[in-house]
């Protein structure tokens, strides 16, 4: 994206998701991003060399820190997010897990939501726990709850945009005006709406969090990543010393006063990604890179096939609950219409009548739908959470993340709807058949 005109124009939506973070190779012409597969990089004397390990200057110094493919992918999803910059990880969990290690010590308290995903729930109360950073769930669409969990020492809200598998809406704009109130950051996981359904940023999100594994790769090929701030939240309000603070690991270095916006990205990738080592690769950061050209036009159709899929479940006697905020009966549907103007994402979860046996049943019924343990493929994904993503949860915590027994959840892909809708016909045929000896065995 050069030219006279380049730096005035405000490029679309999808002109950054193929051209952000990157021009063409200066040495090769190439137009696709080069992957960087190297370790390390030559250094022109031993004064740059020290000036980049000093952050002095900014430059390449060692791939598990910085990489240019990389670079690129952050640069990309930074500019489809509205943020300052981002900083990619090896997995969703380890992006996750490095934006609450770069500002949470010891004695802190968060606030999350309870309708996440199981493997967030697991995180949050189990290694956080080890860390001496305390908990609490909230029922994510009760404002009063929210505010009531805050104590002196909570430091950070976190939910997400789709809650998994339940389809909550967060409402973001409250939410996040309610951190702000009591100074601190709200964290957002956007991976069920990526930036092309929603822009938690907009709504006064200071972190948002990827699972790139998902609709951003959208091929499931890769696990992978990444975190974006919008930069505007003070971390010297005397909240924060871990960001604010001078650092022992950097001489004293104050990060927040010396990069200002950019201070908790530059201690998450100077500190938090070097120092825990979950660096995604360079293949991987080139495979997401394609993906995310294409997002804006699987995210269209895996919204429309969804919306057919999820009309049909809510007119099959054999369903008991769809619960998809793109239904206009939903009651989510009011906050969707707000946040997701674009259509309520494709991944959403549905009760079935028969329980866990009918579930079992439904699923090994279908051909098209393929029985695993992810989202956001281009093909279409079935799962029984209460036995797998969710199995660590008590009965209280499936609960609260709206599990029941018969809870199926869809990560709808991009095939033609009415195949889709087949498949799960015949297999809601089978479970209907089912004797109710059969049901309850």
């Amino acid at each position: 994206m050069s030219g006279d005109n380049a730096g005035i124009r405000e490029f679309g939506f999808d002109t950054r998701a193929v051209h952000a973070g990157q021009r063409p190779d200066p040495y090769t012409g190439a137009r696709a991003v080069p992957i960087f597969q190297t370790t390390s990089y030559v250094f022109e004397d031993p004064e740059s060399a020290a000036a980049y390990f000093n952050l002095q200057e900014y430059g390449n110094t060692y791939s598990r820190i910085m990489n240019p493919t990389v670079a690129t992918f952050e640069e990309r999803i930074a500019s489809l997010e509205g943020a300052v910059g981002g900083v990619a990880f090896a997995s969703g969990l380890a992006a996750q897990a490095a934006a609450l290690f770069t500002m949470l010590e010891s004695g802190d308290h968060v606030v999350a939501s309870s309708a996440l995903y199981g493997g967030s729930v697991t995180q949050l109360k189990h290694v956080l726990r080890k860390l001496g950073v305390a908990l609490t769930f909230v029922d994510p669409d009760r404002m009063e709850e929210w505010e009531g969990a805050i104590r002196p020492d909570t430091k950070l809200l976190f939910g997400e945009t789709i809650g998994n598998p339940g389809g909550n809406v967060l409402d973001i704009e409250a939410v996040a005006a309610l951190a702000h109130r009591h100074g601190m950051p709200l964290m957002v996981d956007n991976t069920f709406a990526t930036p092309y359904l929603c822009r938690p940023i907009d709504w006064g999100a200071d972190i948002v969090v990827h699972s790139a594994t998902k609709f951003l790769g959208g091929h499931g090929t890769s696990i992978g990543g990444v975190v974006v701030e919008a930069g505007k939240f003070d971390w010297s309000n005397g909240r924060f010393p871990v960001v604010a603070d001078p650092s022992p690991a950097y001489h004293g270095l104050a990060f927040h006063e010396t990069f200002g916006m950019y201070g908790y990205l530059m201690k998450l990738r100077a500190e938090s990604l070097r120092d825990l080592g979950g660096a995604m690769s360079p293949f991987n950061a080139f495979l997401f890179l394609l993906g995310v050209e294409t997002l804006s036009l699987r995210m269209d159709r895996h919204v429309r096939n969804a919306v057919e899929v999820a009309r049909f479940l809510s007119d099959h006697p054999g369903v008991e609950r769809v619960r998809y905020a793109g239904l206009p009966d939903s009651p989510y549907a009011p906050l969707a219409a707000k946040y997701l103007p674009r259509g309520a994402g494709a991944v959403f979860a549905f009760d079935v009548h028969g329980g866990r046996r009918a579930g079992t049943t439904l699923i090994q019924s279908l051909d098209v739908w393929s029985h695993l343990a992810n989202v956001g493929d281009a093909k279409s994904l079935i799962i029984h959470p209460a036995s797998t993503t969710h199995r660590q949860l008590t009965d209280d915590e499936l609960a609260a993340a709206g599990i029941g027994p018969g809870t199926i959840r869809l990560s709808v892909g991009i095939e033609d709807a009415g195949d889709l809708i087949w498949d799960l016909r015949r297999g809601l045929e089978r479970v209907t058949a089912q004797t109710p000896e059969e049901v309850t065995a």
